[in-house]
């Protein structure tokens, strides 16, 4: 499920994108990607796939104006992992509005000159 959604939404918008001079997609991976915890094994190559999926289209569409990024967020601030996690300080978490800035980055202008990258938004864990 977790690479499955980011490779069909990326092939579902390519040829919307690939219309215009210059377009972005970032991709929402995880943090497990770069370092996988105790039994996270499944998920954790999942989502390692989709860092390196980031990269290969990155690669295949950098000469046709499109850009492909990925965040790498650690644990969300989220109703769900709070109720999940109530011994845990989501103090310490990536919000959701926080991460929201940084894919918002990434798909401006200002980040024009990136594509390819995976960027690690750990919060305080």
């Amino acid at each position: 499920m977790n690479l499955r959604s980011a490779l069909l939404a990326s092939q579902a918008a390519l040829p919307l994108l690939l219309a215009q001079k210059t377009s972005a997609i970032v991709n929402v991976g995880a943090a497990a990607a770069l370092k996988a915890g105790l039994g996270m094994g499944a998920y954790a190559a999942a989502k390692a796939g989709v860092a390196r999926l980031t990269e290969a289209l990155a690669e295949e569409f950098k000469t046709r104006g499109l850009r492909v990024n990925a965040v790498l967020p650690s644990v969300l601030d989220t109703p769900a992992n709070r109720a999940d996690m109530p011994e845990a300080d989501p103090a310490l978490w990536v919000g959701t509005a926080e991460l929201s800035r940084v894919i918002a980055f990434l798909l401006s202008d200002e980040a024009s000159a990136v594509t390819g990258a995976s960027v690690p938004v750990m919060g305080r864990v």
